[in-house]
């Protein structure tokens, strides 16, 4: 484990694989509730798979990295632009990673996405994402305030402790931002045409915050190629319900992206 300043914070991040600086690198980008740790064993998986190195950072207020204050939150209906934008440009020029190859996670993937579309530099090479949020469905509200009672009721905040310092922090960050009622209009389907890059779209089919309404969004708006992989049996983290499947759609894009 290592820490990084960027964007205005001590960031947690931490290299798994090797290979060469100036070459491809992965770089992921956990959900909501996520952190460096809660990849758990998939970024070396990742790495050992691709033959890549990857490179894994916990955003503000998750993980180890600094915390959030009360009056951070609720975050800013504009949180995941702001760490597309700003944040993660910044991490990935210090830590000098000059061809990244975006794979987000729910939160992650849409600021992948962002990153993507506003022509950032460094440019994305390609982007893989894994249950994207482009735009706020029904389905997804509900499921978040469920959310909301598992924490209180159950044993959810122990065991996310495990994963941050601060486990409300990350939760309320997460929880209290996406249930106010302006963020029923959030959608950055705008950045999808400026995303030239080719692109894979894994989405399980009982992901209970998203439907496929979300990854044909993203096909059908693009500007760049997209692949879609659609698991049945699966619901919001392929990585962890069809990890095998998961692996499989990495290398057949890191395979397309070589032939291009």
């Amino acid at each position: 484990m290592a820490f990084v300043e960027a964007g205005g914070s001590r960031l947690e991040y931490e290299w798994v694989g090797v290979g060469p600086t100036n070459g491809p690198t992965v770089v992921m980008l956990h959900q909501g509730l996520g952190s460096v740790a809660m990849w758990r064993d998939f970024p070396s998986r990742v790495a050992r798979t691709a033959g890549l190195r990857v490179l894994v950072y916990s955003r503000r207020g998750h993980g180890k990295s600094d915390p959030l204050t009360r009056a951070d939150l609720p975050l800013p209906l504009d949180y995941m632009h702001r760490e597309a934008q700003d944040v993660l440009p910044d991490l990935l020029r210090t830590l000098d990673v000059r061809r990244p190859i975006l794979f987000g996670h729910s939160d992650g993937a849409s600021i992948a996405l962002i990153y993507a579309g506003s022509k950032i530099a460094p440019a994305a090479d390609s982007l893989i994402v894994m249950a994207p949020h482009v735009l706020v469905e029904p389905c997804t509200i509900p499921s978040i305030a469920r959310a909301r009672i598992l924490w209180e009721e159950t044993d959810l905040r122990s065991r996310l402790a495990r994963y941050h310092d601060d486990p409300d922090g990350a939760f309320y960050a997460w929880n209290l931002s996406w249930m106010m009622p302006e963020f029923r209009d959030w959608n950055i389907e705008e950045y999808l045409p400026n995303i030239h890059v080719p692109m894979t779209v894994i989405q399980g089919l009982d992901d209970e915050y998203g439907s496929p309404l979300q990854p044909r969004a993203v096909e059908r708006r693009a500007g760049g190629p997209v692949d879609l992989v659609m698991l049945p049996g699966c619901g919001h983290s392929p990585h962890r319900d069809r990890p095998e499947e998961t692996l499989a759609a990495i290398v057949r894009h890191l395979g397309r992206k070589a032939a291009a």
